[in-house]
Order: structure tokens, then sequence, then C-alpha cells
């Protein structure tokens, strides 16, 4: 019997619909083979639903993701929109997204691809064997604190504050997903914070440390976020799983990205306790390649695989997507941001192109 899921497409603003519109039929032609019936549906977010609307997400766009199965999202943002107020920002869309959702938790990989390893910043010997799992808290933190706002003080100087703030039930809730998904992988999970001088730190290593006690298979360590972030580049092979905070999850999570060469290839899942995920590239809108052909979907097909494995529980069909784009790469193919020499220089199409070919 087919099983039909409605997946939300959000292609959001410069390379997004170039790249969205791979993944798209990439999932037809492993619906087909996988007896799975996809209806899409997209929706205007970013600086294209400003352009629409005025506003960076509009509630029809919520209202529909909250009806799918799934959403699958391209990217955001862009020069144009960049001196708007903040509440108006393609960004401020992006947030909001995550809060209307309750998508508190980021799975974000870094897996050293054997075929592009030399497109890596470092030395072969400390990159080749990464597989680096980040689980980034993703409505909580600094970024989601109150107060925060820009106030004048008594003197009529101006004060920025934001407040980075969790309360226990946001560090367990993360945690135990920590633990879990290093469960599935190879049992240790670095838990990263700053709490030999933030308070809020504090708590999050002692719920941490408390939850590990209904994990005993789990081997827990503990980094201060800058010793983790130098320990990232000196010896990155030493991360299994990651659980961290908002605003550390989003410094390291781009920073483990590039120990892999290209953040172009990085898929990332957003999800939630019980509703739809969020599957959307690492990397940003690249507005000066878009519509030019020239950027990489590879990052865009694999959070559509994230989507089947972690959304709708499709391990198979996510499994056939990651060999395409496996057998695509031994064959040679390469866009602009991982071409070396000796491959086959090609272009989004063509990329493309290319999977469906494979599949």
């Amino acid at each position: 019997m087919t099983k039909q899921y409605r997946i939300t497409l959000l292609p959001g603003d410069g390379i997004g619909p170039e790249i969205i519109a791979v993944a798209t039929d990439v999932l037809k032609v492993v619906g087909q083979k996988c007896d799975l019936e996809f209806s899409f549906e997209e929706a205007l977010i970013g600086g294209a639903a400003i352009d629409a609307t005025g506003e960076p997400l509009p509630e029809e766009t919520l209202a529909t993701c909250r009806q799918s199965d799934s959403v699958l999202l391209a990217a955001i943002g862009g020069y144009k929109w960049d001196n708007l107020p903040r509440e108006k920002r393609p960004e401020t869309g992006l947030l909001g997204l995550r809060a209307g959702l309750d998508l508190f938790a980021n799975l974000r990989p870094a897996t050293i691809l054997p075929q592009l390893i030399d497109a890596s910043s470092l030395k072969r010997e400390i990159v080749e064997g990464v597989d680096i799992m980040v689980v980034r808290e993703l409505t909580g933190g600094v970024y989601f604190g109150k107060p925060k706002g820009i106030f004048a003080t008594e003197t009529g100087e101006k004060r920025g504050v934001n407040t980075m703030a969790y309360n226990q039930s946001e560090i367990d809730r993360i945690a135990k997903l920590g633990f879990e998904t290093a469960q599935k992988r190879r049992g240790r999970l670095c838990s990263v914070d700053k709490a030999n001088v933030l308070d809020v730190s504090q708590l999050w290593r002692d719920r941490v440390t408390a939850i590990a006690e209904d994990y005993p298979n789990v081997e827990l360590s503990h980094l201060y976020v800058d010793n983790a972030a130098m320990q990232l580049v000196r010896a990155p092979k030493q991360f299994d799983t990651i659980v961290t905070g908002n605003l550390f999850g989003d410094i390291l999570s781009d920073a483990a990205a590039m120990l892999t060469g290209s953040i172009g290839m990085l898929p990332s899942a957003s999800l939630s306790s019980d509703g739809p995920g969020v599957y959307e590239p690492v990397h940003g809108s690249a507005p000066d390649i878009a519509g030019q052909d020239k950027a990489n979907p590879l990052a865009q097909v694999l959070s559509a695989a994230m989507m089947l494995r972690y959304g709708l529980n499709e391990p198979s069909a996510a499994t056939m997507i990651e060999e395409a784009v496996t057998k695509v790469l031994d064959a040679g193919y390469r866009t602009g941001d991982i071409m070396s020499e000796g491959m086959t220089a090609t272009g989004c199409q063509g990329m493309g192109e290319a999977l469906l070919n494979i599949l």
C-alpha cells in the first residue's frame, strides 16, 4: 500500500528555488521506487515573503507547515533586506518558524566524505574519518531570552541587552535527545558549556550530569566552549556527538561544517516533540550566484534524506538518496564549491540530472 505524505516546501531566497527543485525531483523518483507518494505545497518565508506580504513569516505559511507531515526549507536572506528593522528581516521569519513549530533541537552532521577529503582546509591526517553530530538546542538561550533590545540609560547612553536563559525542562529535553543520538552512534556524548563563568551554563552542566544516570551505556564528557572550538580544529576525531545550547551550537556546528571542506555539502534537521520537523541545508542563500546554475544542491538533497530518516521514518528511501549522492561524487561530478583537478564540472541542474540518472 502506497504511503502518502504532505510536504511543505519553503524555497525562500537566493539559490533556494534552484536547489529545492532538485531535491523535489529526487524525492519524486525515490517515492516511485519505494511506494511513497508525496504531495508538495509551496509557501513563502524570508525575503520572498517580505516582498509579497511585508512579513518574513506569514501566518498562512506557519499554518501550512503545521498541517504537513514535514517541511523542506532551502535558504533565506540576502543583501536586499539587510537594512530592514530586525523584526522585519528574513532571519526573524526563521526564528518565528522554529518557535511556531516548537523546533527545540537541531541535528547537524559533519562527516568527511572520502571523495572530498582534500577539499578540507585541514591536513588529511587530521580530518580523515571525522564523523560528528552536533545536537543544538534551538528555541531557548540568548536568541530568545528576555529582556532584550537596545535601551537608553539614565545618562542617555545606549545599552544593548540580550539574556541567556534556560529552564531546567528545556535542558533536560535536549540532553535526553543528545544521549539518545549518541546511543545510535558510537556511544560518546560531549556536553559543551561555559560553566566556569556563566550561571546558566552551571545549571546546564548539572542537569546534563543528572540525566546521564539514565544512560549508563553512553560515555559523557564536558568541555568549555572555547576549548571545544580549539579541539574541533586540533583533533576533531575525538568527537562523536556534541550537545550544547543555542548560541554555542550555532558557532560550533559551523566550525564543524568547515572541517568537511564545503558547507555546501551539509544537511540539517530541526525536530519538535510531536509536530513536523524542518529539514534544510546549513549554507546560506548565496545571492551572488542565484539564478546562475552554480549552486551545489547536494546539501538540500541530503536534507531530504534526513527528512525521510528522522521525520517520516523511511530509512530505506533515505539510504537510497545517500547512496546516490555517493555514486555521483564517485563518478567525478563537482559543482564549483567542491571542484578539484580531474573532476567533471557541472551546475545545479547538471548535478540533479546526474542524481536522477543514477537513481
